[in-house]
């Protein structure tokens, strides 16, 4: 999960790069479950994706995964703090 601290008065700019830019992740990261943007405007957004694997994870983020945020190009000029990256794994409810 990823979340940005956005300039309000940029907000839906940047919501419309977010949901540009990933729309077609999953044709090109296949071990990409599942991904969504949530919105909390005016001034944040959340991208969430679920991982068939922590190797495909790698394949998507890099090596360094854990705490360096994958940043899409000019996408500091949106926000107001550096973007925030947290990792979850699942626990079962059964």
């Amino acid at each position: 999960m990823s979340e940005a601290r956005v300039r309000p008065e940029r907000f839906e700019a940047f919501r419309d790069m977010i949901v540009s830019a990933v729309r077609e992740f999953p044709s090109r990261y296949p071990g990409l479950v599942d991904h969504e943007v949530l919105l909390a405007p005016p001034d944040s957004l959340l991208y969430v994706s679920r991982w068939r694997s922590e190797q495909d994870l790698v394949g998507y983020a890099g090596e360094h995964w854990r705490d360096q945020p994958v940043v899409l190009p000019g996408e500091d000029e949106y926000l107001v703090a550096p973007l925030q990256v947290r990792h979850f794994t699942l626990a079962p409810l059964t």
